[in-house]
């Protein structure tokens, strides 16, 4: 991420005449690529364009009901105070709360659309940055497009809580956003690497130790799996090592760890922490409890491999692959393994991020576990802090092995394993697209059937408030496994059920 340890711009590719002259039928499968590329884009992106739009169908459930009301009522600065000082100490989580939920439900039904658009944008340059880093020659654009668009796809609707990931924002603010911040963190300082201002690096810096600070305070498992990645890439990147010239990429890493450490103290030091966890005691790391965590963290692994349509992101990387291979000129340096050392990614860099992967997702296993008992483990919103590096790994070793691959069918006189590849490719990464379809109805088809239930009662209830009525009656309406009024049969445990009475402004609301 900087000037001595990335490369500037890297050699100029020839021209699409130069590098494909030497490369009979060379052009054709280019196109073919890029149509087969604009498909899933298409594809991909018509299902977000979906989700997109369903955050105009999202209705108040389970935290809504809280957020809603200490919006109204306390303001951004109140309801910071409040997590603060009675709810769990997520400082930034309840003021970006208190932003969402400032004009009622306006902001959390613009969020999802924020979040597609925000995180494709940052993926996509990055991936340029990328690139340009291991002095690639640019694919097409459109290849780039379809492996974001398939890539976002993938982590918002191939899960178990797609509701809960993309168009519930309590989740979105505290399990979604995190990543969509530090990846755009990354972004600046691979750009502030880049740049000639003098001034850049270290404003980048301490823009890390500020961003870490906050996110910190934002979620506990994003600041754990952050940490450990930062932690690691600060290491492999010690001078001494010989893979930088200077400190700055170590610099930056330490900084955001110190952030992200100050603001993970701070959190867990306020006395809404402290409350929170009085509520629900941790228990001692014994061996039992060490392996029945071990388990659980088994059983989530087991549900993210039973998912055959995470392969797609793998598919779609092999595409890219090949349309860098097809996009320089025969016997261009090899990016990932040739013998330019500057450009050459090491292998224990290559795979260090598996077991990265494995102990940080087995450190939000046993966080679930410590917070909400034996079912933690099924919180998948949680997923969404480790699945998304592992998405971004599968997506950079299919794009690897595309590449490899791509410059054996370079050789003249292989149009027939050219044509077997991309169809082979091209069908795993539709599939994978299309296996998300059905997901995708069914999502909104019960978001639709809420909004219009929902919509109907909160009418009646409102006009029996304007006349005069202190007491209602509410239909619990639940979607998505999230809590509603009524969930406990104790009035006084019912947290949403109060908070549900307060946002209406009546003493209590009842059964129909």
């Amino acid at each position: 991420m900087s000037r001595t340890t990335i490369s500037e711009r890297g050699k100029v590719p020839a021209t699409e005449d130069e590098a494909e002259s030497d490369t009979p039928g060379g052009k054709g499968f280019s196109r073919a690529l890029s149509g087969v590329a604009l498909v899933v884009a298409v594809g991909s992106g018509a299902l977000l364009a979906v989700g997109a739009f369903l955050g105009l169908y999202v209705r108040p459930t389970s935290d809504d009901w809280c957020a809603l009301w200490k919006a109204r009522d306390l303001g951004v600065l109140g309801i910071s105070a409040d997590f603060y000082t009675t709810q769990n100490g997520r400082v930034t989580n309840a003021f970006l709360t208190g932003l969402v939920y400032t004009d009622g439900m306006r902001g959390a039904k613009l969020m999802p659309a924020f979040l597609v658009v925000a995180l494709g944008a940052v993926l996509f340059f990055l991936a340029r940055a990328a690139l340009r880093a291991l002095g690639c020659p640019q694919p097409p654009a459109v290849l780039l497009v379809a492996a974001v668009a398939l890539f976002e796809a993938l982590l918002f609707f191939a899960g178990t809580r797609s509701y809960q990931v993309l168009l519930w924002a309590p989740a979105t603010i505290s399990h979604t956003l995190p990543s969509l911040i530090g990846l755009a963190a990354v972004l600046g300082a691979v750009a502030a690497a880049r740049s000639r201002r003098p001034w850049a690096r270290n404003a980048a810096v301490a823009t890390a130790v500020l961003t870490g600070l906050a996110v910190g305070m934002l979620s506990e498992p994003f600041t754990m799996v952050a940490g450990i990645f930062a932690l690691a890439a600060g290491l492999v990147c010690l001078p001494r090592l010989g893979r930088a010239k200077d400190w700055y990429v170590t610099t930056w890493c330490a900084a955001a760890c110190v952030g992200l450490a100050g603001g993970l103290a701070l959190l867990y030091t306020s006395p809404g922490a402290r409350w929170r966890r009085s509520q629900n005691p941790e228990k001692p790391l014994t061996l039992a409890e060490l392996g029945e965590t071990f388990r659980d963290w088994w059983r989530i692994w087991q549900t993210i491999i039973d998912q055959w349509a995470y392969l797609g992101v793998v598919a779609v990387g092999v595409l890219l692959g090949l349309g860098i291979a097809f996009a320089g000129p025969s016997g261009a340096r090899d990016a990932f393994a040739g013998a330019g050392r500057p450009r050459r990614v090491p292998w224990i860099a290559a795979l260090l991020p598996v077991p990265l992967i494995a102990v940080a997702s087995l450190g939000v296993t046993y966080g679930l576990r410590s917070g909400y008992g034996p079912a933690g483990w099924t919180y998948g919103r949680t997923w969404t802090n480790f699945l998304v590096p592992l998405l971004l790994l599968l997506c950079a070793y299919g794009t690897w092995a595309g590449h490899r691959l791509g410059r054996l069918l370079r050789a003249p006189g292989r149009p027939a394993a050219r044509a077997a590849t991309l169809v082979a490719v091209g069908t795993l990464a539709l599939g994978s697209a299309t296996a998300l379809v059905q997901p995708v109805y069914t999502l909104t088809r019960q978001t639709v059937h809420r909004s219009i239930a929902w919509d109907l009662q909160s009418a009646r209830i409102r006009a029996e408030v304007a006349n005069g009525a202190t007491e209602v009656t509410y239909r619990p309406l639940p979607i998505a496994s999230l809590a509603e009024p009524f969930f406990t049969r104790v009035y006084a445990r019912d947290w949403v059920a109060q908070c549900a009475s307060r946002y209406y402004g009546v003493e209590r609301i009842r059964r129909p």
